[in-house]
């Protein structure tokens, strides 16, 4: 296994690439848009740490307190995304890197790491039996499956806002917020833009681009959130064919 990892940080961050969208080799509007936004978060101790080649390899969190997520919680890292694809499964990279996050955190004197979870495992969001493993539990949940998942230290455990418990909106037009924290944030906005253009589909699409914003969402959010009919119906981010299921409800 390959040991080279590197952090990013302010002075590295623009010649560093973002091996979380790894196939793009031309110039790319949504790595520049995460940059951007890494640019400020990395100051506020955001951890991006990554295999140091052409590879999606690499782990994102954040202390709890700045991180953009309403989860509510004293001295704990939030677990973004946990990230080990292709030929580079099996090797021990994820566990490499889980153990690193786990190691920070006690250097640091936090109270634990938490990570948004499911029920049942969804897209978008790390592997929560392989977090499970290292002794995550779930200390938190919401009534349609999505749950908080914790490894404490001293015994505390952080929570949903209470904002995220209703999971509805006044709005019952199509509406989707999303911060520009994962590159293929763009490119999907723009997808979505241009089909509810072409088929006269009514869409509000809300950019959350500060920490209070993000604290204060009325959904789970892992740096995105649908709603339509003013329910909350996904954290996923969406595909046509998706897109399309939606609105049929």
């Amino acid at each position: 296994m390959n040991t080279d990892f590197v952090n990013l940080t302010t002075e590295n961050l623009v010649n560093e690439h973002l091996c979380c969208i790894i196939r793009s080799k031309k110039p790319h509007q949504g790595i520049d848009a995460k940059q951007q936004w890494l640019s400020g978060r990395l100051k506020e101790g955001h951890v991006f740490r990554k295999l140091n080649a052409r590879a999606t390899v690499f782990i994102e969190y954040a202390p709890l307190e700045t991180a953009w997520v309403p989860i509510t919680g004293d001295n704990y890292y939030y677990l973004y995304c946990l990230w080990v694809s292709g030929s580079h499964k099996g090797k021990g990279y994820g566990k490499s890197l889980m153990e690193y996050c786990l190691a920070d955190a006690k250097e640091r004197g936090k109270s634990g790491i938490c990570m948004l979870g499911a029920k049942k495992q969804k897209s978008w969001l790390s592997d929560q039996s392989f977090a499970k493993k290292f002794g995550f539990e779930v200390v938190d949940n919401t009534d349609n499956g999505y749950e908080l998942l914790a490894l404490s230290f001293d015994g505390t455990t952080p929570k949903f806002a209470q904002n995220v418990k209703n999971q509805e909106i006044e709005s019952k037009e199509l509406t989707i917020y999303y911060d520009m924290q994962c590159p293929y944030i763009y490119q999907n906005i723009e997808m979505i833009k241009q089909y509810c253009e072409m088929n006269d589909v009514p869409v509000s699409l809300i950019q959350v681009d500060t920490l209070q914003k993000a604290k204060e969402l009325p959904c789970v959010f892992n740096n995105w959130g649908v709603f339509y009919k003013g329910n909350f119906e996904t954290v996923n981010l969406l595909d046509v064919a998706y897109l399309k299921r939606i609105l049929k409800k």
